[in-house]
């Protein structure tokens, strides 16, 4: 009887070990593009959770207890689906000198990355939007926001032959990244930016 006593000994311990299945259904919180995490706060039958870290979910029947996924079972349920996502849009802000359409030389040297980045995609579109700062009148700035878009377009060319779409348009004054009072220069808003999707 002693060797029965011990197999369940050892299957009760066994049992005890094992750490529990995760919950059919869940919530959790996966990393951004570039590493970082938000935070959630989960509200249900029962509780809250606030997730915070990246993988860290809660299940949506029964306790609001938190728990960390492993990346194993993150792929098993749900890696078909993040594999299908598109990818994130990338956006190069490109810069200007004042008054003109000539592109910094700094601004210059992204433009190789730009073309690597619509190749890099099957069906990529291309926005590439003008802005200026407040100096100068409102319609001055809306020419000078087109040429600059225009002049970036010129440059790409390129990468807009290899775009599925190609779309150019200018902001003018508006739009401001460092938001100024008018005839204020201000080299961060003199800029166009370019998104590919």
């Amino acid at each position: 009887m002693t060797p029965v006593l011990l197999l369940a000994a050892a299957v009760l311990a066994a049992c005890v070990a094992a750490p529990p299945a995760p919950p059919r259904a869940y919530v959790a919180l996966l990393e951004n593009a570039d590493g970082s995490t938000g935070r959630v706060v989960y509200a249900g039958p029962g509780g809250t959770a606030e997730l915070r870290r990246a993988r860290e979910a809660v299940a949506l029947d029964g306790p609001a207890t938190t728990f960390e996924l492993s990346e194993a079972q993150l792929q098993r349920d749900a890696g078909a689906a993040m594999a299908a996502q598109p990818v994130a849009p990338r956006v190069f802000v490109l810069y200007f000198e004042a008054g003109d359409a000539n592109i910094s030389a700094a601004s210059q040297a992204l433009l190789p990355a730009i073309l690597a980045e619509v190749r890099s995609r099957p069906t990529a579109e291309l926005s590439i939007v003008g802005h200026t700062d407040t100096v100068g009148s409102a319609a001055h700035n809306a020419q000078l926001s087109l040429q600059r878009a225009e002049q970036v377009g010129q440059l790409l060319q390129e990468a807009a032959a290899a775009a599925q779409h190609v779309e150019i348009t200018s902001h003018g004054e508006n739009n401001l990244l460092v938001p100024t009072p008018d005839e204020t220069a201000e080299p961060r808003n003199r800029r166009v930016e370019v998104t590919v999707r």
